[in-house]
């Protein structure tokens, strides 16, 4: 009815924030991430590119980020590029490539890190290793700590 598995969308696609989209609140992507309309919030994603009509407010973390429109907060990532039309207003750290074109506009510190690989894991949100999975289904309820009180789930 709805198509075959070969047809199902895989984590690793592109996703776009069109030109005609808001979106505000965290973004989480074990993929690639395009903004072509604005963007409030943290992004987390194996890879992001702002177009030149995009405008992202928050913090970017991601292996590879490509700024071509305007940027407000912290970039972190691996590879970062900031194109000729990007504008950022915040500080970058990189761990192994800083591109700037001609004509970038960059507001901020600059710092290479020699961090570890990103946060994001091959297995990310959209699935969990075998570790986790035996960790629940061993028959005991999980418990949650909170500051305020314990929650048995």
């Amino acid at each position: 009815m709805f198509g075959t598995k070969k047809d199902k969308i895989k984590d690793t696609e592109r996703s776009l924030i069109s030109e005609t989209m808001s979106v505000e609140g965290t973004i989480n992507s074990s993929g690639a991430i395009d903004v072509a309309g604005l963007l409030k919030g943290p992004v987390y994603s194996k890879e992001i590119i702002v177009r030149e009509t995009g405008s992202v407010t928050g913090s970017i973390e991601a292996d590879h980020v490509e700024i071509h429109g305007h940027m407000d907060g912290k970039v972190s990532g691996d590879n970062i590029v900031i194109g000729a039309t990007g504008t950022v207003k915040g500080d970058i750290d990189f761990g192994n490539n800083l591109r700037t074109e001609n004509g970038a506009d960059i507001d901020g510190y600059i710092k290479k890190s020699n961090k570890a690989k990103s946060k994001l894991a091959t297995d990310f949100l959209f699935s969990k290793n075998k570790d986790e999975k035996k960790s629940k289904d061993n028959g005991k309820p999980e418990v949650v700590v909170n500051k305020e009180k314990e929650i048995v789930a």
